[in-house]
């Protein structure tokens, strides 16, 4: 890792990695203890749009710790406690502080914290966290990315009829943003199918190849900003469904998978509304 220009000066990457894992695992920490205490839950656009107070919490203490590091850093984060930015300028980090809050609130697992940092738009440092085993996954551009202390290997070749996918159940079935029917010939062309309920997770299981893609209809920067950066130092390919590159200012459309499947997923089977 190197320097990089910041403002009016230079920063080391290292520094800000260093710091972000410190940040991560002391938010992981805050959140386990939690679980003593009550949790408020709210919905936010609908029943099953939950945000509770740990979520708003560990979002503010993101910002607060990033602002000790460098005022001049700008947040982009799920919970809206930041600031609102128009650009990828400058030093922004894209937050969730709790992906999978339904799995927070339920099961009390299977939720992960993710993290990108990007320079001018430019994804340097990519984190996802899973909270509960305390397992972190990350990539640091250029560098390649990590499961805990292991090295992710390049992913290698599977073809489509041995692939396992994420995918929700809900694009299976009538609904109006993609053909299900074409969906349903997907599912019955790979090997199986698995659904998380975390996007930050399902990510992560794509860049160390236990899942082979990954597809959603609709998700939001902080869902995907750190995985995207971890999916280049693997090989895989995230994209938006039409095959451009994923936006991470405004909700998308997203899938991610290994390079050997990608295309042929987004031009048999997927067919948007």
């Amino acid at each position: 890792m190197g320097l990089f220009q910041e403002g009016g000066g230079l920063m080391d990457l290292r520094e800000v990695d260093k710091f972000a894992k410190e940040i991560i695992f002391e938010a992981g920490k805050r959140i386990r203890e939690a679980f003593s205490y009550d949790i408020k839950i709210e919905t936010k656009a609908d029943a099953n749009d939950l945000v509770t107070n740990i979520d708003r919490e560990t979002e503010i203490f993101f910002i607060e710790k990033i602002k000790a590091f460098d005022s001049s850093h700008k947040i982009l984060g799920e919970e809206g406690m930041g600031e609102g930015i128009q650009s990828l300028d400058g030093c922004v980090w894209i937050i969730d502080p709790i992906d999978g809050t339904m799995n927070f609130v339920k099961q009390h697992r299977h939720f992960m914290i993710t993290i990108g940092f990007f320079v001018d738009g430019i994804g340097k440092l990519g984190y996802i966290f899973d909270v509960m085993r305390e397992d972190l996954f990350y990539a640091i551009e250029g560098e390649g990315a990590w499961y805990n202390d292991s090295p992710l290997r390049k992913l290698q070749h599977v073809p489509l009829e041995k692939a396992v996918i994420g995918i929700n159940a809900s694009w299976v079935i009538p609904n109006k943003r993609v053909n299900h029917e074409k969906m349903i010939e997907l599912v019955h062309s790979v090997r199986g199918t698995r659904s998380y309920g975390s996007a930050a997770m399902e990510i992560a299981f794509v860049v160390s190849g236990k899942l082979d893609a990954y597809i959603s209809m609709r998700l939001s920067p902080w869902d995907i900003g750190g995985g995207t950066i971890i999916a280049r130092e693997v090989g895989a390919f995230a994209t938006n469904l039409k095959g451009e590159p994923c936006s991470l200012l405004s909700q998308d459309t997203f899938i991610i998978a290994n390079p050997s499947i990608h295309s042929e997923i987004l031009t048999n089977y997927i067919e948007e509304k």
